[in-house]
């Protein structure tokens, strides 16, 4: 079973005509997303909201890193005190 000759003047025709056609409907669509704000609108109160969210989430994190720094202060404390209440003197070698 052999090929027909005119199957790649066919196809080759075929491809001209999809590139003529497709090519500039590629491009009105790449222009078309360009023209497209990048950030959609959003109504004035869910703005707000999310203001408001950041502002708490933002005072939540400061009070998080005060806590964490009374621990570590706290942490050095008992570790310095721990330190001063251990004998400094070696133990004496059992005697036999």
């Amino acid at each position: 079973m052999g090929v027909s000759p005119f199957i790649v003047p066919i196809v080759l025709f075929i491809c001209i005509a999809a590139t003529v056609i497709l090519v500039p409907v590629a491009r009105a669509f790449a222009r078309r997303m360009e023209r497209t704000p990048l950030q959609p609108s959003m109504p004035s109160d869910v703005v707000a909201r999310l203001e408001r969210m950041e502002q708490a989430i933002d005072s939540i994190a400061i009070e998080v890193e005060r806590i964490s720094e009374g621990q570590r202060f706290t942490t050095k404390l008992l570790s310095e005190r721990a330190d001063r209440e251990l004998p400094a003197s070696n133990p004496a070698p059992p005697s036999t």
